[in-house]
């Protein structure tokens, strides 16, 4: 009986992974052609958190244009210098192009801490700067512009409820407003994606939690097919997820600690990322 268990177990876990990968292929759509930014708050985000995402937009079959913006070095600990560069290398390893599509912001206002509040327009206003230079533009009649398409970020829960997290949502959301402020009547030219949380349990169930998010996600099918489209599903294959848990073991070096490696070794955000879309004005 013991052989039957212990074959068990990795036959369930590579079952689940085949149908989630074929699911993911086969039935939800695709970005392409998109300039595309990844929103977070701290170095090593993009690993723990977003690299199905990144690891699936940065093919270059597809064709997108991926960049990172950090709205802090992570300096709680002294080490924000050491976190930026390797946030660098983090990107590169999950397919970014170039150095230059990594920015980290440097402001005292947006610190590194589970205790502070950052301010929405903050997050807002340094968005507007790098990506909606004409967002003040008071003319009814000028289509509204951005210089991309797509911006990725944590959703209202912030996935570990980190208050940094968090505060990207309400940022990215009230971004978003502010270019349509003048422009009622438009579509707004950016697509706001958030990465769903899920309960505690669920966290930790890596590719075992796949199963249950596709069947979840396929509820809500009729909206795969609308522009833009939504949820939008990434699933890593096993040599994704092995590049994930090198892009935080290897690169970021300086935050790794022993629960941390529980963290690349059992979390399903290592493996699967479902993004929703948030509605806005």
């Amino acid at each position: 009986m013991q052989w039957v268990t212990a074959l068990a177990v990795p036959l369930a876990v590579g079952l689940c992974w085949f149908y989630t990968l074929l699911a993911q292929r086969s039935l939800f759509p695709k970005l392409r052609n998109k300039r595309i930014c990844l929103l977070i708050a701290h170095p090593d985000d993009e690993a723990m958190f977003f690299a199905p995402t990144v690891l699936a937009l940065t093919d270059p079959l597809l064709g997108n244009h991926v960049k990172i913006l950090c709205m802090s070095s992570g300096d709680a600990h002294g080490l924000g210098e050491t976190r930026k560069r390797e946030l660098v290398k983090s990107g590169r390893l999950l397919g970014l192009r170039s150095d230059d599509d990594v920015f980290v912001v440097e402001n005292k206002e947006l610190p590194d801490s589970q205790t502070a509040s950052w301010d929405p327009k903050l997050i807002s206003s340094l968005l507007a700067h790098a990506f909606a230079p004409k967002i003040n533009s008071p003319s009814t009649n000028q289509v509204p512009e951005a210089t991309i398409d797509i911006l990725i970020t944590f959703d209202q829960y912030g996935i570990s409820s980190h208050p940094n997290h968090i505060a990207l949502y309400h940022g990215a959301r009230y971004f978003l407003s502010s270019i349509m402020k003048f422009h009622l009547g438009y579509r707004c030219p950016v697509t706001l994606y958030t990465l769903r949380s899920t309960s505690l349990p669920r966290k930790y169930f890596s590719i075992l939690d796949a199963v249950f998010t596709v069947l979840q996600t396929l509820t809500r099918r009729r909206d795969l097919k609308k522009d833009p489209p939504a949820p939008l599903l990434f699933v890593s294959s096993p040599a994704g997820y092995t590049t994930a848990q090198s892009a935080m073991a290897k690169a970021h070096k300086s935050q790794m600690r022993w629960f941390r490696w529980g963290w690349i070794t059992l979390s399903r955000y290592m493996v699967i990322n479902d993004l929703g879309l948030e509605k806005t004005l």
